[in-house]
């Protein structure tokens, strides 16, 4: 370890010192004299200030001048904090303070798959197949509902289609941020993108067929609608597949139809203005 360097005050030989020789007089109470100060070039004599006075009395300007300038800080630090305040409203407002999103009077219900009656895909797929799974969660931040099911047009058809229904209303974080990036992310999949104007404050409608890599002849189909109103946010998605040459692809256009029906109207039995 390095020795550290001395103390300023230690290890220094003076290169200069003073002496006093005052006195104070009788009739003012004033201390005069002279000081002697021994330099490096020698003693000389003068009276410890510019003038020479020897008068060690305190100037009462410094006091006021400290003064001046402490109160005169003061105030300009206060016109940039009041000029701050204005133009930067964060520093008094804080945002991170959660803005609550409004649910736009949606409720809650226990089982989704009973709520939704999906009548427009019942007259496509009037049978169902196995039983439809459904869960409803709560929490403060956010409570969610979702159902699924497997519906066939006829008891012995072998093709299934696959329905997801899920609702989240969202109490103390925004949607807004996430339903665009589902939408971006949704495109980059290679989804066809379309608005659907006049439901919710924002929907829109996905299409992707997706053959397969190993069998390009087999098709995945798959179609979706995002629905945000307020602090709630709706996906329905429907999918099936199909085989080139032996079954006929679905209907594009009707299943479409009957996302947008079937999705309004689970919106309205939640309660939703839509």
């Amino acid at each position: 370890m390095p020795t550290p360097p001395p103390h300023p005050l230690q290890g220094h030989s003076s290169t200069s010192s003073f002496s006093r020789s005052l006195r104070t007089s009788p009739a003012t109470g004033v201390r005069t004299g002279t000081v002697t100060t021994i330099g490096p070039d020698g003693p000389s004599t003068g009276g410890g200030r510019p003038n020479g006075t020897g008068t060690d009395r305190p100037s009462p300007s410094r006091p006021r001048h400290g003064l001046r300038w402490g109160i005169g800080g003061a105030l300009v630090a206060s016109a940039v904090w009041a000029a701050t305040i204005l133009t930067v409203p964060s520093l008094i407002n804080d945002d991170s303070t959660p803005h609550t999103p409004n649910v736009a009077g949606y409720r809650m219900v226990d089982n989704l798959c009973t709520t939704a009656r999906l009548t427009t895909f019942s007259q496509l797929y009037p049978t169902p197949s196995g039983t439809p799974y459904h869960y409803t969660t709560h929490h403060r931040a956010l409570d969610e509902m979702y159902c699924s099911q497997y519906r066939k047009k006829v008891g012995g058809d072998q093709d299934y289609y696959t329905l997801y229904l899920q609702v989240q209303l969202h109490h103390e974080v925004d949607p807004r941020p996430e339903f665009d990036a589902q939408r971006e992310g949704l495109a980059q999949r290679r989804y066809q993108i379309s608005p659907v104007p006049g439901l919710g404050d924002a929907a829109y409608i996905g299409y992707l067929d997706d053959p397969d890599r190993s069998n390009p002849g087999q098709h995945y189909l798959t179609q979706v609608v995002y629905v945000r109103q307020g602090g709630m946010t709706c996906y329905t998605s429907w999918s099936a597949s199909y085989q080139d040459g032996k079954t006929a692809a679905p209907d594009r256009e009707q299943i479409r139809t009957a996302l947008l029906s079937d999705t309004r109207e689970l919106l309205r039995t939640l309660g939703g203005p839509v």
